[in-house]
């Protein structure tokens, strides 16, 4: 499938759609992920997963990866180092906090985001309704989890460069391959992360292949309905739209992981889809796009 088709294929989509299905891939790889740790460890499963992703999105997007200005190979280097941080601080925290309450303290940094581009009144009601579902949903004790929350925290300042970082880079219009790009350079700044525990997969191909294969789920499917997004809506909305990811992290959570939630939390998701529902829905023109990502 061609670039321009598979964008065609996800316009039918709503952005909410998109972001659900989106979270959905991208925790089924967290809790892949979270399987291999005791074997490989976080650092090691990180490393494997953009390495995943990296040679999944080269090999879909080698025929773009030419005529590159300095200035977006810069850009797409530095969206990789933010991307790659991200994911290894954030597995280093979901080896200590529950899967879905690290991704709604992660929530922060989106959040930030968000705040820093809303204008409107109802736009206002979005946040606040959206952060005070995060604020019901971050139900972790400090004292007891001191090193989990800086990791967590560490991946929510990650996600906010993420979000400003890979709009411009989405600005590029070379579809996946930005993308494809900031992997490769990821996985060359996450090597001191997680080449001491790649000896563990030797002998274990399974290992091996799962590791790799949450890359996919994770990053190529998350990050690259993520880039499609960023094309079509203002930052504002993506950041705000990125708060049914925390939702969607606690049902896989609750589904695979038998972390069940409690009637605070689900008082929380609903605050969040609250935010999520009241917000204005407007889509950027080419136009709108171009200014934005200059």
């Amino acid at each position: 499938m061609t670039d321009r088709a598979q964008r065609g294929a996800l316009n039918r989509f709503s952005p909410e759609a998109l972001f659900v299905f989106s979270g959905i891939s991208q925790y089924t790889g967290a809790v892949i992920a979270v399987s291999l740790f005791d074997d490989l460890g976080a650092g090691t499963v990180a490393w494997l997963r953009v390495i995943g992703a990296a040679l999944v999105l080269m090999a879909f997007t080698w025929r773009r990866q030419r005529g590159w200005t300095r200035h977006e190979v810069y850009a797409a280097m530095l969206f990789g180092t933010a991307t790659a941080l991200m994911n290894v601080t954030f597995y280093f925290a979901i080896e200590r906090i529950d899967l879905g309450k690290s991704v709604v303290i992660e929530f922060i940094g989106p959040i930030a985001v968000a705040a820093a581009f809303t204008r409107t009144r109802r736009n206002t009601l979005a946040l606040v309704l959206a952060m005070v579902g995060v604020v019901v949903l971050s139900g972790v004790e400090i004292d007891t989890e001191p090193l989990g929350l800086m990791f967590v925290f560490m991946a929510s300042a990650m996600w906010a460069a993420y979000i400003i970082i890979g709009r411009h880079v989405a600005g590029f219009d070379r579809g996946s391959a930005g993308l494809a790009l900031g992997m490769a350079f990821g996985a060359v700044v996450l090597i001191p992360f997680g080449a001491p525990g790649i000896g563990a997969v030797v002998g274990h191909p399974a290992w091996l292949f799962a590791a790799l294969s949450v890359g996919v789920l994770s990053n190529v499917v998350g990050y690259g309905i993520d880039q499609h997004v960023l094309r079509r809506v203002p930052v504002r909305r993506f950041a705000l739209l990125l708060a049914l990811l925390p939702v969607t992290a606690m049902f896989v959570g609750f589904v695979a992981l038998d972390q069940t939630p409690s009637w605070v939390d689900l008082l929380g998701a609903a605050l969040v889809i609250a935010g999520v529902v009241t917000q204005e829905r407007e889509v950027l023109t080419p136009a709108e796009v171009e200014v934005a990502t200059a």
